[in-house]
């Protein structure tokens, strides 16, 4: 490894060494205020750090890591993310009974493993990241230690611990198979060479199943509603972000490499796995009375949204993945903001019940979440609009009209549920239900930045798409 290469890999050593430093701090001092000022330290300084790299890139690392256009823009993304979830964290665990360092901690290290997912052009790279990204979650979502955290954090360890040996296992024969773990390697040795299809499709397969659970697809979703609903809402807001959107941004790295053709049993799988999300996501989200298990249907649906453009084949292909992950990251993390910012020290304020007449008590809270759910929705004016219509687009240029109209229907199907939520908080109430608080100012702040963004990039998203396009180039 060269002196370059050391720079090029200043973003992730600089977000590795952020933990290290407040875990040597923590060993002599305590303060919450503090660590959590370090956090949003180490995340900026490793966030400016990509802009310094600009100019060395693309560069391979090993046969581990490549840090190309593609892989910078996730990074910078997930850095972005976990700079918005620490600000919301900060009033929300105040003041509570565990110790918050901690949180912050387990907070950087899933950053890290999320950047070493999308950076990754290797099988060990990879499972390494991916490992590093879900141990952190296991804590993060039981961290409150109540019964619900409790029960959600051991059902993603279990189901979390049974995907990675379906994923290892997968991995194996895929290498048994090829003799090869580098992404680019497989690809070309699947195509020039006779394989023994039955245990390359085997070990597809397995990995399906395991990046399946991650991206929380049907049928492997079952674990969502209830970890969204048990976790604290700001590790809700990011394990519906960063970490469906790591292991999707690796997903389409590995794809590219493999030629998903229309009349491919590969093509064939991921259709399945779209239409019964895209179904699935939203047909139960209808049945929900509760915040978040509407968002975690949501999220389903949405990923099952994403794997249309997944499964084009044309240009816009992988801008229209970053362009909707983008939209996607920015809305998602608004409505859990929300969540957080009307939550108390005992309880997360997820009924429906308690959001009624919301509109009349806190009329900025309720438009910046009705914003986000118009968003998620695809109504104009919003990113989600442009995404989705980027996604149809990807789709059309591809011909794959099943998909793009069971997209637009069940973008007509999740209308209601989100809907829903907005006439719910439009109606008159007694006032029971809102938590008579004064709304912290942290978590305001980052609330305000995202409701701004989420309006921007769907009234001027030119510059966005200009920088996307030029990232999306050098995959």
């Amino acid at each position: 490894m060269s002196a370059i290469d050391l720079i090029c890999m200043l973003p992730l050593i600089l977000i590795a060494a952020a933990p290290v430093v407040i875990m040597l701090l923590l060993g002599w001092y305590r303060n919450h205020l503090l660590t959590f000022s370090l956090t949003l330290a180490g995340i900026l300084l490793a966030f400016l750090a990509l802009y310094g790299i600009s100019p060395m890139i693309p560069r391979r690392i090993t046969g581990l890591l490549i840090l190309d256009g593609f892989a910078v823009f996730f990074i910078g993304l997930i850095l972005a993310s976990g700079f918005v979830v620490t600000f919301l964290s900060y009033d929300y665990l105040k003041g509570r009974k565990e110790h918050p360092e901690e949180f912050y901690i387990l907070l950087l290290l899933a950053t890290l493993g999320s950047s070493v997912i999308v950076a990754s052009q290797h099988f060990a790279s990879f499972f390494i990241g991916l490992e590093v990204l879900s141990v952190s979650l296991y804590a993060l979502i039981a961290y409150t230690r109540n019964e619900l955290s409790i029960e959600a954090g051991v059902k993603y360890l279990v189901l979390a611990a049974a995907s990675a040996a379906f994923l290892l296992f997968g991995i194996a024969l895929i290498y048994l198979e090829t003799g090869t773990m580098e992404f680019s390697q497989i690809g070309a040795r699947i195509a020039s060479t006779e394989m023994n299809s039955r245990v390359l499709l085997a070990g597809t397969a397995m990995m399906i199943t395991g990046i399946g659970f991650k991206l929380a697809v049907v049928p492997f979703h079952m674990w969502t509603p209830d970890v969204y609903e048990g976790a604290p809402a700001p590790v809700t807001a990011f394990v519906a972000t960063v970490s469906k959107g790591a292991v999707f941004a690796l997903l389409m790295r590995y794809s590219l490499q493999m030629d998903i053709r229309i009349d491919s049993p590969l093509f064939l799988v991921f259709a399945t796995l779209s239409v019964l999300s895209m179904f699935g996501g939203n047909l139960l989200a209808l049945f929900q009375g509760k915040v978040k298990r509407i968002l975690a249907y949501s999220s389903i649906a949405h990923m099952g949204y994403l794997l249309v453009a997944f499964l084009s084949s044309g240009q816009m292909r992988v801008p229209a993945v970053m362009y909707y992950l983008t939209a996607y990251f920015v809305t998602t993390l608004g409505a859990f903001g929300v969540v957080t910012l009307l939550s108390n020290k005992e309880r997360d304020m997820d009924s429906l019940e308690e959001y009624r007449g919301l509109f009349w008590r806190r009329p900025w809270v309720a438009g910046a979440f009705s914003a986000t759910l118009f968003s998620l929705a695809g109504i104009p004016l919003t990113a989600g609009f442009i995404g989705k219509f980027y996604l149809v687009a990807a789709g059309a240029e591809a011909s794959l009209w099943l998909l793009v109209l069971i997209l637009v229907l069940n973008s007509a199907i999740g209308l209601f549920y989100y809907l829903r939520v907005i006439v719910i908080m439009s109606a008159r109430s007694s006032g029971e239900g809102i938590p008579a608080m004064h709304l912290p100012l942290t978590g305001s702040l980052a609330l305000v930045v995202l409701a701004v963004l989420l309006i921007w990039l769907g009234v001027f998203p030119r510059p966005v798409i200009d920088i996307i396009h030029s990232m999306a180039g050098s995959i």
